[in-house]
């Protein structure tokens, strides 16, 4: 077992080891040599038996396969054209079986070891020297089992972990295995329990705040305790440095009950404190030390803000008392080529790629997220719909949440809320998506889950995002959660003036509502004469339930009142292709509000879509697509969202050689009020934008090889200008790395962005040479993608063609690793681009804050 961090209470200092401790509770990383053996279904379709007694402490694993975690057995593929498309294509039905061997020290006995999961997918169950200590059947959720009991002390353990996919029901790519981070925590007998501390801010003002800090302790000892528990808070920087102590209680006394637990809290004030927001994302330090008589047994921290919320009915969201639009995406928890194994670098990428085109909110949609992205939405400044479920009783398909509703959904909420209620960027709690029952008001169960949710926590509001708000906004349900999340009111389900008729109606005087999913538009990256496959660019095709971003736009402008948006999605992620997706579990969202003459015109249509068997295995609504490359739409919300940054973008590209002549429509984005468009040099007039519109089309220009121009202005001054060029034939390959330096602490990753450039140094946007990367050095090329949906080559091949002039290529040091690594691609005709990274002893993961 690795040696512990000793914690002090010293200004200014961070944790920085395997484990942090202090006296009576040490935490320790569990991600490393795990062993792996996958049986039931396999990647080839074919199927391996399980063999017996796989928990057993004398079970022969020398020959299964060695790993470190995250993993996800599935994403290596191979994708198979027989698999549906709804869930990517990718094999993550099967049976796996995880085993661990670790040593415990003698003189740890009589110490409690518990073993945290963030998530495991699905069905755990975990034994320890072949006795069963726990498990948990959904994958989303993080949980805790208690090893003592099965403990062998001065030697040797064995874990073992079975989960099963087989008949589990995902409308996405769920992916399968120990998909996020293990913990082996020690702890005393008498100690903070699970999630055990809760801080609240009911007072907030200039001059000071009050925090209540509320703290479950347990005692697993058979007799009574007497003991005192103290708090401190201290200031906490964005990398976790805990500076000064700002306020402190003396001792609480405390009876513990014989094998049992006690909640008690205090209330601490804190002067001049600084608040949490987006743009000053201040954190704080609740440190709580319990002693058992004058003996110290446990020291539990935890961060948190101070920051005000407020839902309103007539002037939408307040964040400390201020108007703040929510400008948010909904994204599944997918990392695209690396699957759902989780990784807080590519987490981290992926949300500065989002706040780079103006979002300020994420939507964990359907599911718990990993702890680690709220983590960093805390110290990045993002407002978080933090969402539990796709299901409640009623299942959209067999074996998904709804088997699992009756039995699980309080202790499932009761995890949600506990783990995460500490985090100021958590705004709203949501019980579910597009339930069946929304249309059955009188049955009460949105109410019922609201009410469940307030028992953990009453400091935020509950929702759940509403299909078809025209019948489920307006039937009572949404009267029965504290705000109200509509799904493409803007659209076929309401309208234009929707919102309007929403905050207008009887009854709903005091009722705040948001757009939970908004727009859901499709589209490819540079495609605008779409292949076989693939969606135009040009951001203008929706799906029957969808619309564009244009009619949300328009409709919250109308109606500001309204708090905001969700836009389905961030970024493109593995499964649901539509519009080439035949899954009927598309229907069963919308089916409870369907006729039958409407669910037959439905089921026809997806008939077609099978019959022709699309090879696409991820989604088309990306503003960003699979590889993290901008599609055209990021520029459409990042004029809207960001309207004080001068920006302005053209589109199509100007490839079109076969097109001469021919009336090419071409749009162009900016946050100028008016654009002045030039071909060659040629004016072809200025536009303003008008009322409620969006964007500055020109509908017919004759294409003719040489230079598009747009100059933006605004207030009649020059505003920004860009430009798109005809460019010559692809002569070499340029690499554009996120960084240079590689840290080797086994989860820091370099993207490397690949693209092909003519003579001139001009990207080729229509390029798609098939491109090879190699790397020397301790390290591996983890994946490469393209963001070409309908690409079947498994990620961790090295070569792919590059998809509309672009490959990416991710890449990794090995664990301890030291030197360099020397990083190449190549193609034919286009030569070889080189680069070399620098090695960086990183330190090995730390679990701080994660008690």
């Amino acid at each position: 077992m690795p040696q512990s961090y000793n914690q002090t209470s010293k200004c200014k200092r961070c944790i920085s080891s395997n484990a942090y401790a202090s006296t009576g509770r040490s935490i320790y990383n569990f991600d490393f040599d795990w062993l792996f053996s996958r049986y039931g279904l396999q990647a080839d379709g074919t199927r391996l038996e399980e063999p017996v007694a796989a928990e057993s402490i004398l079970f022969d694993d020398r020959n299964w396969k060695q790993l470190d975690l995250p993993y996800d057995w599935a994403i290596e593929g191979p994708f198979r054209p027989d698999l549906e498309g709804f869930t990517g294509k990718l094999p993550w039905r099967g049976i796996g079986w995880y085993r661990k061997h670790f040593k415990v020290e003698k003189k740890d006995e009589g110490k409690r070891l518990y073993l945290d999961f963030d998530g495991a997918m699905a069905h755990a169950e975990v034994w320890l020297n072949g006795k069963k200590v726990g498990g948990h059947p959904y994958g989303y959720t993080s949980f805790r089992v208690d090893l003592t009991p099965a403990v062998v002390y001065g030697g040797e353990n064995v874990v073992a972990v079975r989960l099963n996919t087989e008949d589990m029901g995902s409308r996405w790519y769920p992916g399968a295995g120990i998909y996020r981070h293990v913990r082996l925590v020690k702890t005393s007998q008498v100690h903070v329990d699970h999630w055990g501390v809760f801080v609240t801010t009911p007072q907030i003002s200039d001059k000071e705040a009050k925090a209540v800090i509320s703290v479950k302790l347990r005692n697993h000892l058979p007799d009574p305790v007497k003991g005192h528990y103290a708090v401190s808070v201290y200031e906490l920087d964005a990398e976790d440095g805990v500076g000064a102590e700002v306020a402190k209680c003396k001792s609480l006394s405390l009876n513990l009950p014989a094998d049992g637990t006690l909640e008690d809290s205090v209330t601490v004030t804190v002067s001049e404190p600084r608040r949490w927001s987006l743009e000053q994302t201040n954190r704080y330090l609740a440190r709580v030390v319990v002693f058992d008589g004058k003996k110290q047994v446990d020291t539990y921290e935890v961060p948190f803000g101070f920051r005000t919320i407020r839902f309103t009915h007539d002037n939408g969201f307040l964040l400390n008392g201020k108007r703040v639009q929510i400008q948010g995406t909904c994204n599944h928890h997918d990392l695209g080529a690396l699957g759902t194994a989780v990784n807080k670098v590519a987490l981290e990428r992926q949300l500065k790629i989002l706040k780079s085109f103006g979002c300020n909110a994420l939507r964990t949609s359907h599911n718990i997220p990993a702890p680690e992205l709220l983590d960093l939405a805390d110290k990045m400044g993002f407002l978080v719909m933090d969402e539990a479920f796709d299901c409640w009783k009623k299942g959209k398909q067999p074996g998904d949440y709804g088997s699992l509703f009756e039995e699980w959904h309080v202790k499932d909420l009761e995890a949600l809320v506990c783990r995460d209620r500490n985090h100021p960027s958590v705004i709203l709690w949501s019980t579910g998506n597009e339930v069946p029952e929304q249309y059955t008001p009188e049955l009460g169960i949105a109410r019922y889950l609201t009410d469940v949710v307030h028992r953990f926590d009453k400091t935020r509001p509950v929702t759940f995002g509403a299909s078809y708000p025209s019948k489920s906004a307006m039937n009572g349900t949404e009267l029965q959660v504290d705000v109200h999340g509509m799904n493409y009111a803007a659209g076929v389900y309401g309208g234009p003036h929707f919102y309007g008729e929403f905050l207008n109606k009887e009854g709903h005087e005091h009722l705040s509502g948001f757009s939970s999913e908004s727009s859901s538009t499709m589209s490819s990256r540079g495609e605008y004469f779409p292949r076989k496959f693939h969606v135009s660019s040009y951001g203008l095709n929706e799906p029957g339930w969808g619309g564009l971003p244009d009619q949300e736009f328009a409709a919250l402008d109308r109606y500001p009142a309204i708090c905001g948006e969700f836009v389905w999605t961030g970024f493109d992620y593995l499964g649901e292709p539509t519009p080439f997706n035949s899954d009927k579990t598309v229907l069963l969202n919308h089916a409870a509000a369907l006729s039958k003459e409407e669910l037959k015109k439905q089921e026809e249509e997806l008939k077609k879509i099978e019959e022709n068997r699309p090879t696409s295995r991820s989604s088309y609504f990306g503003i960003v697509d699979l590889a993290g490359f901008p599609k055209d739409r990021y520029y459409l919300y990042q004029s809207r969202w960001m309207p004080d940054y001068p920006m302005v973008h053209i589109l199509p590209h100007w490839n079109f050689e076969n097109k001469k002549g021919e009336n090419i429509p071409v749009f162009v984005y900016s946050s100028g009020d008016e654009v002045e468009l030039f071909l060659n040099g040629k004016s072809l007039g200025k536009k303003q934008k008008q009322a409620f519109e969006y964007r500055f089309r020109w509908n017919e220009v004759p294409y003719e090889p040489g230079e598009l121009k747009a100059v933006a202005y605004k207030d009649g001054k020059v505003w920004a200008e860009a430009s798109v060029k005809t460019t010559g034939a692809p002569v070499k390959l340029k690499l554009t790395p996120d960084k240079k330096i590689l840290k080797s602490d086994g989860e820091d990753l370099i993207f490397v962005r690949v693209s092909v450039l003519d003579a001139d140094g001009n990207e080729v946007p229509t390029a798609e040479p098939l491109i090879k990367a190699t790397l020397d050095g301790p390290g591996k090329i983890v994946a490469t993608d393209n963001g070409d949906p309908t690409c079947l080559i498994p990620f961790p091949e090295t070569t792919r063609p590059a998809f509309n002039g672009l490959y990416l290529a991710i890449v990794k040091a090995n664990r301890g690793a030291k030197g360099e690594l020397h990083f190449s691609v190549e193609s034919d005709g286009l030569g070889t681009a080189e680069m070399v990274f620098q090695i960086e002893k990183g330190k090995i993961r730390q679990y701080q804050y994660i008690p």
